[in-house]
């Protein structure tokens, strides 16, 4: 039986408010509303399998949906299914130990409700998703001869390999976990729920870890030791020495549980994390911090009968190691706080509420001299547009439509498109989505769906993914930078109907220098938040299969042309009436070739990553990314109520050659910033904006012409960040950069230097604030 989670109450109200009409000339006569029966199996396991992989070199027999009990997993908890499992995730070779990646062997691996009992891990290949029974989650039993580092080992190490890996931990994208219990109740003492040494594009969604509550056992729901992440979700562990032994450059988890643990959260290193809303009930310590960590914010959490909240190895000021921020903490029956690392209690434990708390370095407008802080500040006053009902930042789980039988879902290769990445599937989309909008899902089987024209999804729209399916634009529409068009666009402006996406990739072919990869237009339903919203979708452009932008064109340091290697005018803009709730999200402009075994770096132009000018939100951006644009990689300009938590960027690693903005034109109808801070582009610029929060940010220049020589220096570029000086009530908490002199500006004057602020390798900042704040 599976145990009562915040989890399943939140896949609960999520069933519960996604069904409504579209109102935008469709044909539909009624609402799509919920329609399984209790008894009904899962939509996964019944409705029509037709998805292909079109540049697999066997397209027409390759699987991409596999059902792990067709591979002969029993899933009865006497049988031992490894072997099966395993089988089902690595057959028709696919992308494992020696392949360091591929788009062009997918696989949704489906697990019907039981209990499959494992003896050894589960290794999802490169690009796989692993998928329980949202009905009823399968649990995953460790034997008490489980012989693994963990029940689901996303990157393994090689046997006598001197510490090498199947995969490089950066690189380790495309990997998702979702609707699982495991129960390591029997397995040996230091067995492991999860090993997610892991990257971008990854999701854990919908997972309980169920450990030993003895105190002498060495168990672990979760460790991961590098990587270069990531997202995690709806996450519930019970018992355990450590629930979470984690490091990574940066990540965002979201509603997570521990409950009867002796840690909660042992952060082992970072340069960045956000842990926005968990609940510890019962556990010794809840955050275990060490003098590694760089940032670590802390926001909505319940903390119930926990000994010590924080404990941590790192220096008080004035000496200056690591960065932390709580941010509304209740505190029930709490012993100690904050405890440092003398031992001294800098943070009183009992029952009350923590508006919010630091430890770290903090900046005020343009005021470049630091403060060192350790103790209570003033909180600001969050907008309600972003807050739920309990003054919470507003929050909502992906679902799997578990609720929704198998014949409220339409195909679009039923409908008549190919996905094979040759044929012209606009017409046949468009049509497809214009008869079935809103009276169906839209399920756009496993391929890559070739359009010449902007593919319109109506506000109202449910859109379902296989494995990442993708749509991309090509063709003359799509090549002007003077003409930019969408190659999708989510409604149409001042619609407030809402929108569900999930499961997607959106990009454009090679030459595309006028494509808006997602125009959102939409926002949510009138009284409701968060309608308008996409789990798991992301904008690459370039490096992969049937991008055309690969080692073969665009190799660096090669004498190729630009054109060619010109990916996208813009990755992903929320217009002005939107609003938005993203969850997962990357915008990638390819540095590598993810189809190369060497995994050379090619030259890829996107002129923006993100640009929002919601002007009154809310926007919520939540465990998102965008990489190498040529001019900017997050633009907000004249947006107001905006969450933002954790941001993580990289500058282009061709640049300064060429400089930006090239090979783009700077743009006054597109809000682009002004490029006084040297050759290289903004990681994030505001501008005319009013009450941005940023809760976590991670702004990274590794490279001058792909040198990593400049890291040493801190010199890559001048400065990463910018404030203009109309904006007002802006908030930027755990700033973490690496290899820029000025970690942000306000306006043209570098405020924050690198040099007041290093921690290893990166650089650590608590809290800047703009001049117009109330704090």
């Amino acid at each position: 039986m599976r145990p009562p989670s915040l989890v399943i109450l939140a896949l609960a109200a999520v069933s519960a408010v996604n069904a409504w009409p579209v109102t935008g000339g469709n044909q539909c006569k009624t609402p799509l509303i919920p329609a399984a029966k209790p008894n009904d199996p899962h939509w996964m396991q019944t409705i029509k399998r037709q998805g292909i992989s079109a540049y697999n070199p066997h397209p027409s027999t390759y699987k991409v949906f596999r059902n792990v009990k067709d591979y002969g997993a029993k899933g009865d908890g006497i049988h031992d299914d490894t072997a099966a499992i395993n089988k089902a995730i690595s057959e028709q070779n696919r992308c494992g130990q020696g392949c360091p990646s591929s788009t062009r062997s997918p696989a949704l691996v489906f697990f019907p409700a039981g209990k499959y009992r494992v003896t050894g891990a589960i290794i999802p290949y490169y690009y796989t998703q692993l998928v329980g029974d949202a009905k009823h989650p399968p649990t995953l039993v460790a034997d008490p001869s489980f012989d693994g580092a963990a029940v689901i080992d996303a990157d393994p190490y090689i046997p006598d390999g001197g510490g090498a890996q199947w995969w490089q931990n950066q690189n380790n994208f495309f990997k998702s976990v979702r609707h699982f219990e495991i129960d390591l109740t029997h397995a040996p003492s230091n067995a492991s729920g999860l090993h997610w040494q892991v990257a971008q594009a990854t999701t854990l969604v919908n997972v309980v870890v169920n450990m030993a509550q003895d105190k002498d056992t060495q168990q672990r729901g979760l460790w991961m030791e590098n990587g270069s992440g990531g997202f995690m979700s709806d996450l519930v562990f019970n018992g355990g020495k450590t629930a979470m032994d984690v490091g990574n450059q940066q990540f965002t988890v979201r509603n997570v549980e521990v409950k009867n643990a002796q840690t909660a959260v042992h952060m082992i290193w970072n340069w960045g994390w956000t842990f926005q809303g968990f609940n510890f009930c019962n556990t010794t310590v809840g955050f275990q911090i060490e003098q590694g960590t760089g940032n670590e914010v802390l926001l909505d959490g319940d903390v119930s009968d926990v000994k010590t909240f924080i404990n941590t190895t790192s220096p008080s000021p004035p000496s200056f190691s690591g960065s932390v921020l709580l941010d509304n903490i209740k505190f029930k029956n709490v012993k100690d706080g904050f405890v440092d690392d003398t031992g001294v209690t800098r943070l009183s434990g009992g029952t009350k509420t923590v508006r919010q708390w630091a430890k770290g370095r903090k900046y005020y407008d343009s005021v470049g001299t630091p403060t060192s802080v350790q103790g209570s500040i003033k909180a600001p006053n969050k907008p309600a547009q972003l807050l739920d009902s309990t003054g919470k930042i507003f929050q909502r789980g992906r679902t799997d439509y578990a609720d929704y039988a198998a014949d409220q879902f339409a195909s679009v290769m039923d409908a008549g498109a190919k996905g094979d990445g040759v044929t012209d599937d606009t017409k046949a989309i468009q049509a497809f989505i214009k008869k079935y909008a809103g009276c169906k899902i839209l399920y756009f089987d496993a391929g890559t769906y070739m359009v010449t024209d902007t593919i319109e999804i109506p506000s109202g729209s449910i859109v379902v993914g296989e494995v990442w399916t993708t749509v991309i634009g090509a063709g003359p529409k799509f090549a002007d930078e003077s003409k930019p068009r969408p190659v999708i666009q989510v409604g149409k402006p001042g619609d407030r109907d809402g929108v569900e996406i999930s499961d997607m990739v959106f990009s454009a072919r090679s030459g595309s220098a006028g494509a808006i990869i997602v125009e959102w237009n939409a926002a949510d339903k009138p009284g409701q938040k968060g309608t308008a919203a996409m789990w798991d979708v992301h904008i690459r452009i370039g490096g992969f299969a049937g991008s055309d932008i690969s080692a073969s064109n665009c190799l660096k340091f090669t004498d190729h042309d630009v054109k060619p290697c010109i990916g996208a005018f813009l990755g992903l803009h929320i217009t002005s009436k939107a609003t938005a709730y993203l969850e997962g999200t990357w915008v990638w402009t390819a540095d590598h070739d993810l189809e190369d075994q060497e995994q050379r770096q090619i030259d890829v132009y996107t002129g923006r990553g993100i640009l929002s000018e919601s002007k009154n939100g809310p926007v919520w951006l939540i465990g998102t990314a965008s990489e190498h644009a040529s001019i900017v990689q997050y633009s907000f300009y004249n947006s107001k109520n905006v969450y933002a938590g954790l941001i993580q960027t990289e500058t282009a690693y061709y640049q300064p050659n060429p400089p930006v903005p090239e090979p783009f034109k700077p743009s006054k109808a597109w809000h682009d910033p002004t490029f006084n801070n040297g050759p290289s582009g903004w990681a994030l610029h505001v501008a005319d904006s009013e009450k941005v929060f940023v809760y976590g940010a991670g702004l990274y220049s590794f490279f001058q012409n792909y040198s990593l020589d400049c890291t040493a220096t801190v010199d890559c570029q001048q400065s990463i960040a910018k404030i203009t000086p109309d904006s007002k009530d802006i908030y930027v908490y755990g700033l973490a950069t690496v290899g820029t002199t000025y970690m942000l500006n306000v306006g043209d004057k570098g405020i924050i230097n690198e040099a007041d602020n290093p921690i290893g390798f990166s650089q650590a900042v608590t809290i800047w604030t703009s001049k117009k704040s109330t704090h």
